[in-house]
């Protein structure tokens, strides 16, 4: 996979060879390849890389992109230069559209990821959702910091975090009942069951709460 930095020291160095005795169709054509240079190379870098530095590939796209259209326009005879341009122009937009998609999935990834460490607290490792690291000890503490959590911003969660909410409250319930065989006390037990009717009572008023409002928004948009 070419790097971003390789990617721009090779797009330089094609442009500073241009001589300024050289005829206009040439400096064109240096131009052009020099642009589709950039599109060919760009297009291989690795859709995630891509996307922690789109700001500049973007930037350097559209520069380039402005000083080959520019040469060429002043040239009588200029199809051909033209179709290349615009053969890399479909390229890059078909990698943008991917690369954007790329983006979309990492920010969701995000921010399921932040949801979770604020819904399970400082307890929360990272794992799969077996929470092996939940125990007899810390299993009230993690209920109680969900609810709370979930309490203070019931009002702001989307329909999509609600339904990963869901998914995570069913999985902590689920490391509870391997925690009770482990010695689990009555006294925790039955606040964690207090928890649970409060989670389920604000479950159900909000999430169907925020899927009216996210229809009523679809509603003005259209």
């Amino acid at each position: 996979m070419k790097t971003m930095k390789l990617i721009l020291v090779s797009v330089a160095l094609v442009v500073t060879v241009m001589s300024c005795n050289k005829s206009k169709k040439d400096i064109a054509q240096k131009k052009v390849d020099a642009y589709t240079a950039y599109v060919d190379s760009v297009s291989n870098v690795e859709t995630d890389e891509a996307v922690k530095n789109w700001e500049t590939i973007e930037n350097d796209y559209r520069e380039m992109e402005s000083e080959a259209s520019k040469t060429v326009v002043e040239l009588e005879n200029n199809t051909e230069l033209q179709n290349s341009i615009d053969e890399s122009a479909v390229k890059y937009e078909a990698y943008k559209a991917e690369v954007m998609e790329e983006h979309e999935r990492m920010e969701s990834e995000r921010l399921k990821t932040e949801l979770r460490k604020s819904l399970l607290g400082k307890g929360y490792t990272g794992d799969d959702m077996k929470f092996t690291w939940i125990n007899k000890d810390n299993i009230l503490s993690v209920y109680q910091n969900f609810v709370d959590t979930v309490d203070k911003n019931k009002d702001s969660y989307s329909r999509e975090d609600w339904d990963e909410i869901k998914l995570i409250y069913e999985a902590i319930d689920t490391r509870k009942n391997t925690v009770e065989n482990e010695g689990l006390t009555s006294e925790d037990n039955r606040k964690i069951a207090g928890l649970k009717v409060k989670f389920s009572s604000m479950y159900t008023v909000n999430r169907i709460g925020a899927k009216s409002d996210e229809n009523a928004e679809a509603k003005e948009q259209s």
